[in-house]
C-alpha cells in the first residue's frame, strides 16, 4: 500500500481555493487571509472551482453555496465522490440561514459550515484546526503504512 499524499505538500504553506461568484466575497475573503502563510487561488463559479480542484489540488476549500453552473452543494457531493479529491477540507460559506441549509451542507460532505457576514477571527481559527487535523491524518496514515511495511519485511 502506498502511503497517502501529504495534505500539505511536505509541510509548504497550505494551498486554499476560495470558489465565490462574488467578486466582493472572494476579495474579503482574500484580505482576511494575506496575514496567513497560504498560497490562494479564486474560482467564480462551481465548474472553475472544479477544474482548479483538478489541476492546483488545494488543502482547503472555501466553499461558497449558491454559485452559477454548480452549486456549492453539488461541488461538495463531486469531491467527496471522487478518492483523488475527498480529503480535502470544505468550509462552506453561505447568507443562508435555515437549519435546513445546514442539513444539505453536511449531506454533501462539508467538514464545517460558516454563515454570512463572516467574522475574520472565527474563520481563521476554523481554518487552522481543520488544516491541523488533516495534518495530522496524513501522518499518521504515513506512520501506519510505515509500519504495515515493515512488518511485512518490505522496509528495514
Amino acid at each position: 500500500m502506498e502511503p497517502p499524499a501529504p495534505i500539505n505538500h511536505g509541510h509548504s504553506p497550505p494551498r486554499i481555493l476560495i470558489a465565490d461568484d462574488d467578486p466582493l466575497g472572494a476579495e474579503l475573503l482574500d484580505a482576511y487571509l494575506s496575514e496567513r502563510d497560504c498560497e490562494l487561488r479564486i474560482a467564480s463559479d462551481g465548474e472553475q472551482a472544479l477544474q482548479l480542484v483538478a489541476s492546483w489540488h488545494p488543502d482547503l476549500i472555501l466553499l461558497d453555496v449558491m454559485m452559477p453552473r454548480i452549486s456549492g452543494f453539488e461541488v461538495c457531493k463531486r469531491l467527496r465522490a471522487d478518492p483523488a479529491t475527498r480529503d480535502i477540507a470544505i468550509i462552506m460559506i453561505t447568507a443562508l440561514d435555515q437549519p435546513s441549509d445546514m442539513d444539505r451542507a453536511v449531506e454533501a460532505g462539508t467538514d464545517d459550515f460558516i454563515s454570512k457576514p463572516i467574522n475574520k477571527t472565527d474563520l481563521l481559527l476554523r481554518i487552522g484546526a481543520l488544516l491541523g487535523s488533516r495534518e495530522k491524518k496524513s501522518d499518521l496514515e504515513r506512520a501506519l503504512s510505515y509500519i504495515e511495511g515493515v512488518e511485512r519485511g518490505k522496509l528495514p
